[in-house]
């Protein structure tokens, strides 16, 4: 109060002409004589329509100004461009305890006196990975409480202006901006309201709370907070990467939303480690048994697969071939598909299930270092979208807070959930068509007779290296995943935006509500984008083909499409290469996104600054050259993530190595999002979660869906099941042995009785092919040979693998899904150290307020015992003793 007196608001119309001298330092977010924090700073520009927003400013400054905010102006002239005004805005103590009281923002009232947990005695193993104590614990331990203006007396309150940390602060002011109004008293219209509104038709061209300093060195003044420099010097430098994350810095400087992110970033980048430790050792073990693979000798044996003449995959430009031609290809698909993946597919499943149970424990132990173990209830309650607010005319009591609040009537909830629901269908059934039949299927069918006519004698032998292995098939797999790649790229354009106006529609509550609502519906759309080629080719190509002679087309016959066949090696290695491009180019492409761009924005938007002295290039300028962190920029971060997760968890039976590319990816991924973070945008303003949000039903539903599709790829895209059927009831002799398996599964068919519209054409036919002296062809299946009672119908055999690819998917889930369960309940979600902490806590809270009470009311019964001792003398002696008085009163 005696700061607000020796400082008076001046108001913003007559700051220019009073010509105020401003602390203008290149470290300092304090204005005038150093004692005012800048919490928060507008920027706009004057044009074209200058009247009308000037008349929206000067209303929604009164308004500012009659809540109790503060604000000075900043001349153009003395902006970097010549034309920019920056309106800075000081929140005082008084209305920082106001709001702090309404938004129930938990402060400190004494110092903690539980004992920490005892250190681990193999601690020392992490010493070089820990970060000094001042930089992992920048703040002491504290007992907090809900603040109460009434029982200020209460909290530890040394220096009001620095009581309220700046993440505290500008989550107040920001509070306040998006719901002060914006009109004048005779005409009051509800939807002119916040800061929101007033961005988005260009009143204001920015708003934004301060960074402390600049992120290279210290500040130079002792009252200008340093938290920045430690960030980027401990945290958002890549040289750190093996060092562990400042957690509770990021909490402080950024706030909890931000800092649960990072926590769980870095936590699953840990747990990957082990995926991929395993995942390696897999591989290697494909490769060490790479001299024992008797099935791939066969191929590539030129007695043997040498002379297998197999029919063509196409019509009309696809000519017949040898199976040795695939004998590369069949050696690379063994690196995955041997018996080890069998036992990775099994370990991913319950590895899932370790991440997602010690992150909830992870979680829950943040929750109460973080003072966020009731805060969804209060947020919830207190903090409703202004979107809501304005859109909701209908008014109820609330039964909690027994205030009157908007509400959404129950028809037109249903009515708008039904909208959003059949357009959620529509556009997932777009994407569908688009990312999956149009972008691939079609693709493949039409591309893959010209790579075959193309390249029929080999042509590529002379490219050095890499001409040896390139074939129709990898060319057509390649080449689609490339092209479904940027199909992807294109439409997450698309489908953000359609996800947002769907979640509009339906006008969530809160922000939990919203964010959650969204979160769901942009997964459904990326769950299809990203990962229907992959499921098309684990699951649908080469299975509905048919056989010579009756083919099947994917739009009917006379499209000329025919469906695709797996080479002899079998689809996996195509799986494997379908993932290996989609995954490694989204996050080659999602890091180019977030590095290089910010920084040549960057650079871009401030090389007139740049020319300026430090002197006179502001902490408020700086910080406005920087990029904007958008509402969204925290969910593109979590869905990148979780889009990853899928690619290891679905389809890591394809590809055991895919861990370790994500490890590698998310090692940088940490660092990147820290320096962009620190350096390349603007100061977020802070927002508390207490979890992950939707993101972690989304992690669980994956996670069980991964159990089925690897399941499903071992059975029926790997070639394991059939090479066991055969090798424990169809081998030749008495002894077990894969001798002969080629040759086992492929079918004989006659080639006179091809179909003149699958024969291939004269000069498509390689020179070595002899029709006199060929007549039979072969082909992948198991189907009876000509000349047979039930000649061209499956065998036995087919059924008896069929049979054996089913009892393998009931066996493996059952096996997984049970260990899963056992795991789950085994691990307590929430640490008994922490349960324990959470009720001493509570005990201790109820306790001191108990106490707190009890001493207000003696000081207030022995002022009011004052004040009557002094009236008792001018009453009769015979007045009640006033000790007596006073212990009935307590």
């Amino acid at each position: 109060e005696e700061t607000q007196e020796a400082s008076p608001v001046i108001p913003t119309e007559n700051l220019l002409s009073k010509n105020i001298m401003l602390n203008r330092s290149l470290d300092s977010v304090y204005f005038r004589d150093g004692a005012r924090r800048i919490d928060f700073v507008l920027s706009y520009v004057d044009d074209k329509d200058g009247d009308k927003k000037q008349e929206r400013r000067k209303a929604f400054e009164a308004s500012l100004e009659k809540v109790g905010l503060e604000l000075e102006l900043e001349d153009k002239s003395n902006s970097d461009d010549g034309k920019t005004y920056f309106l800075k805005v000081h929140a005082p103590w008084d209305v920082l305890a106001t709001y702090a009281d309404v938004l129930k923002v938990k402060v400190p009232f004494k110092a903690s006196d539980i004992p920490k947990a005892r250190q681990d005695p193999l601690s020392w193993v992490t010493l070089p990975f820990r970060l000094p104590e001042r930089i992992m614990r920048p703040e002491p331990d504290y007992f907090t409480s809900p603040f109460d203006k009434a029982k200020m007396d209460f909290f530890l309150i040394h220096d009001k202006e620095t009581f309220f940390p700046p993440s505290t602060r500008n989550r107040i002011v920001y509070y306040i901006l998006t719901r002060c109004p914006y009109y004048t008293d005779d005409c009051q219209e509800r939807d002119k309201t916040g800061i929101k509104r007033l961005l988005s038709n260009g009143t204001y061209t920015s708003a934004f709370p301060l960074h402390d300093c600049r992120y290279w060195k210290k500040a130079r003044e002792s009252r200008c907070e340093n938290e920045r420099h430690l960030l980027y010097k401990h945290w958002a430098r890549f040289l750190t990467f093996y060092k562990e994350q400042p957690l509770n810095l990021i909490r402080k400087y950024y706030g909890e939303k931000i800092g649960i992110y990072f926590a769980w970033l870095g936590f699953y980048t840990e747990m990957l480690f082990f995926a991929a430790v395993m995942g390696v050792i897999c591989f290697l073990y494909g490769v060490l048994s790479y001299e024992d693979n008797v099935s791939s000798k066969e191929i590539c044996d030129s007695k043997i697969g040498g002379i297998i003449v197999m029919c063509p995959l196409c019509d009309k430009k696809c000519s017949y071939w040898k199976l040795n031609s695939t004998c590369l290809s069949s050696w690379q698909s063994h690196l995955f598909d041997n018996e080890a993946t069998v036992f990775f597919a099994i370990f991913m499943g319950i590895w899932v299930t370790l991440f997602l149970e010690f992150w909830k424990r992870r979680q829950a132990r943040l929750e109460y270092e973080w003072d966020l173990v009731d805060f969804e209830e209060e947020q919830q309650q207190l903090q409703i979208r202004p979107e809501f607010e304005l859109k909701c005319t209908n008014r109820r009591l609330n039964r909690i807070t027994q205030e009157m609040e908007p509400f959404l009537p129950l028809p037109s909830k249903c009515a708008r959930f039904c909208l959003s629901g059949a357009t959620v269908l529509f556009w997932v059934s777009i994407c569908l068509i688009l990312a999956c039949i149009m972008g691939v299927i079609a693709y493949r069918l039409a591309v893959y007779a010209a790579f075959a006519s193309i390249m029929k004698d080999s042509p590529t032998n002379h490219i050095q290296l890499v001409g040896s292995l390139i074939t129709p098939q990898l060319a057509t797999s390649v080449t689609a995943s490339c092209i479904n790649f940027i199909l992807i790229l294109v439409l997450n354009f698309l489908y953000e935006h359609v996800a947002i106006w769907i979640t509009d529609m339906e006008i969530p509550k809160t922000h939990l509500e919203y964010e959650n609502k969204l979160t769901m519906k942009m997964f459904m759309f990326q769950f299809v984008n990203f990962y229907s080629s992959c499921f098309y080719v684990a699951f649908f190509k080469g299975k509905f083909v048919g056989h010579p002679g009756d083919y099947r087309y994917m739009f009917g016959r006379w499209s000329g499409l025919r469906n695709e066949e797996c080479d002899p090696g079998g689809c996996l290695i195509e799986l494997s290469t379908q993932l290996v491009i989609v995954m490694a180019g989204k996050q080659l492409v999602g890091n180019v996104q977030e590095a290089l761009l910010p920084l040549v924005r960057n650079w871009w938007g401030s090389r007139k600054a740049r020319k300026h002295p430090e002197k006179v290039y502001s902490r408020w300028e700086q910080d406005h050259d920087l990029l904007s962190f958008s509402q969204f920029g925290l969910f593109h971060e979590y869905l990148e993530m979780v889009i990853q997760f899928g690619f290891i968890t679905l389809f890591v039976a394809s590809f055991p190595l895919a861990p370790l590319l994500a490890l590698f990816n998310n090692i940088l991924e940490v660092r990147v999002d820290a320096w962009k973070f620190t350096t390349q945008y603007r100061r977020t303003v802070a927002a508390k979660a207490r979890n992950i949000g939707a993101w972690q039903e989304i992690l669980n539903v994956v996670a069980i869906l991964s159990v089925v599709t690897n399941a499903f790829i071992m059975a029926f895209t790997s070639d394991m099941i059939p090479r066991l059927v055969y090798l424990y009831a169809y081998h030749p002799g008495s002894e077990a042995t894969m001798r002969g398996y080629i040759n086992n599964s492929l079918s004989v068919y006659e080639i006179s009785q091809i179909p003149a519209p699958n024969r291939p054409d004269e000069s498509e036919n390689p020179t070595w092919f002899n029709q006199t002296l060929i007549t039979t062809c072969r082909y992948r299946d198991y189907r009876y040979p000509p000349g047979h009672d039930r000649q061209y119908s499956h065998t036995m055999q087919f059924w008896h693998i069929l049979a054996a690819k089913l009892a393998f998917i009931i066996i493996m889930e059952h096996v997984v899904f049970v260990v899963k369960f056992f795991v789950a309940w085994l691990i307590p979600d929430v640490p008994s150290e922490v349960k324990a902490r959470v009720k001493r806590e509570r005990y201790l809270i109820q306790e001191y307020l108990h106490n707190y009470e009890v001493e207000r009311l003696k000081l207030q019964l022995s002022q009011s015992l004052c004040f009557s001792t002094e009236t008792a003398s001018l009453l009769p002696s015979e007045s009640p003793d006033k000790h007596h008085i006073l212990s009935e009163c307590l």
